[in-house]
């Protein structure tokens, strides 16, 4: 174990040394209200009662554990991503064929369809920030997740819905544009209520890598011209979006390779998305998995720009198994290599429940976990 013992800028805006990605496990009162509110046995205010005081209890929780950038556990929601879909003008809910595919396991069919222009204005999700925010001790520390530009480009080309999409979108620039201008109009009201922390969460560019890997293992579905495509596209949807926020919101991205009942959907390193993604994406700040064999070496991370830092998900939230914190050290100390320890800090892989089902852990091992984090960052931080 290398214990580095260089002088360190003190972290004061997100991301920070100790640092969670953000959605936390579900209790088990808010899981049956929702299957009774799904059974039409509980009323929507009645929900809404039980959701606000379990967040207010996980507000309680993130704080006395320490945390200095809080969400409300997306308690609100169903899926991580979905539910800001819907909440756009133009968006509906779909239930399609086939759900996503995970590594043993598919989830539940259902997706977000277009059925008009895209707009952002009126979403449901700035309420719900003014309830963190109006709960939190210090309410500079409320965190935002909500899913990427180009995770929703990715959801509208689905097979099941990329007819529809072209229909009302034949020309693709004027969609990246809508898009662009649906975010900002979401992240204008977010920030007029307050919000100076802002995480986008994009499952694309670990879909990548894991396509890129495939072909390069033989699989002739994925071609390498589409990939390259693919990337362009992503890169150019999220920036459009970024190029239009406040310019003192702090923007940070998470970048996964699924998270779903402690599976996951894809394999391959960093390597083959690091440009566009480290060298092109203007974000402060990238969280990103690197709990296992699965997203590859550091190498990728000497591509990160000079001003941007780098949080390493070296915590896994798939089980309550708790890390060597040696060994975690040792791994934070060769990352070093790639990215000076100073630009560095440490989180947790993913979210424990990226969909209301949740990872299989006990809340107290979430907590310990988090614990687990917070105790590294100090060793190594101060």
């Amino acid at each position: 174990m290398a214990i580095l013992t260089e002088k360190f800028t003190t972290r004061t805006v997100s991301p920070f040394r100790f640092d969670v990605v953000g959605s936390f496990l579900r209790p088990q009162a808010l899981k049956a209200s929702r299957r009774a509110f799904s059974a039409n046995k509980l009323t929507a205010e009645e929900l809404r009662a039980v959701e606000e005081r379990e967040i207010i209890a996980l507000i309680k929780r993130e704080e006395a554990a320490g945390l200095h950038a809080i969400t409300d556990g997306e308690f609100r929601r169903s899926w991580w991503h979905l539910d800001f879909f819907w909440g756009l003008n133009g968006i509906r809910k779909a239930v399609v064929n086939h759900g996503y595919t995970f590594n043993g396991e598919v989830t539940r069919p259902e997706s977000a369809e277009l059925v008009g222009k895209l707009t952002g204005d009126h979403h449901p999700f700035v309420a719900h920030f003014k309830f963190l925010r109006d709960h939190l001790t210090d309410p500079a520390t409320a965190k935002q997740t909500i899913p990427a530009p180009a995770q929703l480009l990715a959801e509208l080309y689905r097979p099941e819905n990329s007819a529809q999409t072209e229909r009302l979108y034949p020309d693709q620039a004027v969609l990246i544009a809508d898009i662009a201008k649906a975010y900002q109009t979401v992240v204008r009201d977010l920030y007029d209520a307050g919000l100076r922390v802002l995480q986008l969460d994009d499952c694309t560019w670990g879909m990548l890598a894991g396509f890129e890997h495939d072909r390069a293992h033989g699989d002739s579905r994925f071609k390498a011209d589409q990939i390259a495509a693919d990337k362009a596209l992503y890169v150019t949807a999220n920036n459009a979006a970024i190029a239009g926020f406040p310019k003192d919101l702090r923007v940070t991205t998470h970048d996964c390779r699924g998270n779903y009942h402690s599976t996951w959907a894809s394999v391959g390193g960093y390597d083959s998305v690091a440009d566009p993604l480290f060298t092109r994406e203007h974000v402060d700040a990238y969280f990103l998995e690197y709990d296992s064999d699965r997203a590859g070496g550091f190498a990728p991370l000497a591509q990160v720009g000079p001003q941007q830092l780098v949080v390493l998900g070296l915590i896994t939230s798939k089980d309550g198994k708790l890390e060597d914190k040696a060994a975690v050290i040792d791994r934070i100390d060769e990352a070093a290599k790639y990215v000076p320890l100073d630009r560095l800090c440490l989180s947790t892989q993913c979210g424990f429940a990226s969909t209301e089902e949740g990872n299989e852990l006990t809340e107290a091992q979430q907590w310990a976990k988090i614990a687990l984090v917070k105790d590294i960052a100090e060793t190594v931080w101060g």
